[in-house]
C-alpha cells in the first residue's frame, strides 16, 4: 500500500495530508463461479438420479456455505470494483443457494406431499426470472459467460415444469442441463484464474468485439 505526503495552505498554516492509494482489487469471478459451478453439479447430480437419494444431504452445506456466502461475498466484493453485473449474478446466486438450503432443510418436509411440487415450482419459478434477465447483458460480454446462462436458462424452465407436472424425466433432464451448466462455470472460473495468473490468455473465454 502506497502512501503519498501533500502539503496544503489552511488559513496561513501548514497541514501535511496523507494520501493513502488503496491497491487494486483481484477479481472475484473465480471464486464465484466456482462457488456456483461447484454447489449446481452437486445438485444436478441428485436431479439426474445418479446418486442415491438419500445422500441429498449433502448438498445443503455445500449450497450454504460455498455456493452460498462465499458467492454471495463475491458479490459484496464486485461492488466493491463498481462491477454491477457482476455484483447482481453472485449477490443473487449466492442468496438463492442459501434460501435453497434453507427451504430444503426448514420448509419442504413440512410440505404435503401432494403439494410439494407445486411450491417447489414456485420457488423454482421466481429465480428463475431473475436467471432470464441476467442472461441478457452476457450477449455484450464473451461467449463463456453466454454459454453458461444459456445453459442454465435451459435447466431453469426444465425444473420448474419438471417440478409443477411431477415429471421425473423433465427434472432428470434439468439434472443433466445443469451438470452442463456447472461445467461450463467450471471452465469460466478457471479460465479467469488462470489468464490472470500466468497474465496472457490461456483458456479462452471467446470475447464478443465492442
Amino acid at each position: 500500500m502506497a502512501v503519498t505526503s501533500m502539503s496544503s495552505t489552511d488559513l496561513g498554516g501548514t497541514t501535511n495530508v496523507e494520501v493513502v492509494k488503496t491497491p487494486a482489487l483481484a477479481d472475484p469471478l473465480p471464486i464465484g463461479a466456482a462457488g456456483f459451478a461447484l454447489t449446481t453439479f452437486t445438485l444436478s447430480l441428485y436431479n439426474a438420479g445418479i446418486p442415491h437419494a438419500k445422500g441429498f444431504g449433502v448438498v445443503l452445506p455445500i449450497a450454504l456455505f460455498y455456493g452460498g456466502l462465499a458467492q454471495f461475498m463475491a458479490g459484496m466484493w464486485e461492488i466493491r470494483r463498481n462491477n454491477m453485473f457482476g455484483a447482481m449474478v453472485f449477490t443473487s446466486f449466492g442468496a438463492f443457494w442459501m434460501s435453497f438450503a434453507a427451504y430444503v432443510h426448514f420448509i419442504l418436509p413440512t410440505l404435503p406431499p401432494a403439494i410439494a411440487g407445486q411450491v417447489t415450482g414456485i420457488f423454482l419459478v421466481m429465480w428463475t426470472v431473475v436467471i432470464f434477465y441476467l442472461t441478457i447483458p452476457t450477449f455484450k460480454l464473451n461467449g463463456a459467460l453466454l454459454a453458461t446462462f444459456l445453459a442454465l436458462d435451459v435447466t431453469a424452465i426444465l425444473l420448474v415444469i419438471g417440478n409443477f407436472n411431477g415429471s421425473t424425466s423433465l427434472v432428470k433432464a434439468g439434472g443433466y442441463f445443469g451438470m452442463l451448466t456447472a461445467l461450463l462455470a467450471w471452465y469460466l472460473s478457471a479460465a479467469t484464474l488462470i489468464n490472470s495468473t500466468f497474465g496472457r490468455t490461456v483458456l479462452p473465454l471467446f470475447p464478443f468485439s465492442s
